[in-house]
């Protein structure tokens, strides 16, 4: 028995469509040379009738660069009374990196998981000397600084009626090898409901799951929680639970 044919119809690939670059780029132009005369006929007389732009993408490096804070000293040559503009404010105390440096350090660990040590020779490449232990100073300062922030966000999760509790392996750098740690996330998110408050997350680490960590997180909090079916949250919703009871909403 002869096997059936099936006709396949040719078809056209499309070509994929070129997006323009984007506009809030700046734009740098190359205007090149034309001919003084026309290559045809000689003739100087040469007047524009328009232009053909090819745009292209380019990066430009980063600039490293050091900002002299000077405070000029004054004397009164009536009473010889010395004057100088106070001292400005630092994010970090003593510290030699300014907040744009820090807030790229941060984000680079954080946001991009890129560790203290990576980010200490992409640096040593571009021609800064930053160890390691210096980094790690300036991300424990930052850190302290910004508490108050997570105070107010960690206030603001755990005022809600209603939260939203979960937990995630998260890898740890350790010498020699990577450790599992955990990473606690609480939500507030009353947009399904309509709620005028602004929906936040809270995050929390530990290196392990014990039930201790929730516990401690939501020692202030009593309300709905909507959580998995984990039994280290058990403890929470038991009804004699000192600061009361966390209602279950099981996923």
């Amino acid at each position: 028995m002869a096997a059936e044919k099936i006709a396949v119809p040719s078809f056209e690939r499309r070509k994929p469509a070129r997006r323009p670059l984007p506009e809030h780029l700046p734009r740098e132009r190359i205007i090149y040379p034309v001919p003084a005369t026309c290559p045809c006929c000689g003739d100087s007389r040469l007047r524009k009738i328009g232009e053909d732009v090819t745009e292209t993408l380019e990066l430009v490096p980063r600039q490293w660069k050091v900002i002299q804070h000077v405070r000029e000293k004054l004397v009164c040559r009536a009473c010889e009374a010395i004057t100088q503009p106070p001292a400005p404010s630092h994010p970090v105390a003593r510290g030699r990196a300014g907040p744009k440096l820090l807030a790229h350090v941060l984000f680079a660990k954080y946001g991009l998981h890129l560790p203290l040590h990576r980010q200490s020779d992409v640096y040593q490449r571009e021609g800064i000397d930053l160890d390691v232990s210096r980094l790690a100073d300036w991300v424990g300062a930052s850190a302290a600084s910004l508490m108050p922030l997570v105070d107010a966000i960690r206030s603001h999760v755990f005022a809600a009626e209603r939260i939203h509790a979960d937990d995630t392996t998260v890898p740890v750098l350790a010498k020699g090898k990577t450790r599992t740690g955990r990473l606690w996330t609480y939500v507030r998110d009353d947009r399904p409901f309509a709620g005028p408050d602004p929906p936040a997350a809270m995050f929390f680490y530990s290196p392990d799951r014990g039930g201790a960590h929730p516990e401690q997180h939501l020692a202030g909090y009593a309300g709905l929680m909507q959580a998995g079916a984990y039994a280290g949250f058990g403890r929470l919703y038991e009804a004699n639970r000192k600061g009361g009871p966390i209602i279950e909403a099981a996923c």
